[in-house]
């Protein structure tokens, strides 16, 4: 049985996991809008310094020329700007799993001990119930470890799978400027 004590103290530790995951989301959207401020900076700055280019063109090849230069930073700019993306959405996934995954293994502690403690005060003749019993939470958590396994690898899977389309559409764009600036 929880005393009055070990209650308040698993609120206060609730609470402070809420306030603490509270602050964790607000980086994470802090970093997002620090990302999409300079992405726009950037984008008004060469929107500017791209005008003033095309104003000073002399002849449709050297318009067809501007033009492919252009792409190939654009998809590489792009690529930078979902990797940042990604980095801040995964570190701050990242926080939030540690902290729900350390609550867990406190409160599967906690759980244990009542569940020792019961064992202990038990009537005589229960010993195989209480054995069943943690047979079956050791498998739940040998299942949620399962679980947390698979969630990592294909965590892992998708940011391979990430980086490789990431690679790919910006070479392709370059192998396309190169043709276009030859054609050019």
């Amino acid at each position: 049985m929880l005393t009055a004590d070990q209650m308040l103290a698993a609120q206060k530790a609730n609470i402070e996991t809420l306030f603490g995951l509270t602050t964790k989301a607000f980086e994470g959207v802090e970093k997002l809008i620090e990302l999409n401020v300079t992405a726009s900076r950037a984008a008004l700055t060469e929107a500017a310094e791209t005008a003033q280019t095309v104003l000073s063109v002399k002849d449709a090849q050297e318009l067809l020329a501007l033009q492919a230069a252009l792409f190939q930073p654009l998809s590489e700019k792009t690529a930078a700007y979902s990797r940042h993306l990604y980095d801040i959405s995964t570190a701050t996934g990242a926080e939030f799993t540690k902290a729900v995954e350390g609550q867990f293994a406190d409160a599967q502690k906690k759980f244990l001990a009542v569940v020792d403690n019961a064992a202990k005060n038990a009537p005589a003749g229960s010993e195989t119930a209480v054995a069943v019993f943690k047979s079956a939470v050791a498998a739940g958590n040998n299942a949620l470890e399962s679980v947390q396994k698979a969630v990592k690898q294909a965590t892992d899977v998708a940011e391979a799978n990430f980086n490789a389309v990431a690679t790919t559409a910006v070479n392709a764009s370059k192998s396309t400027t190169a043709k276009a600036k030859r054609a050019a």
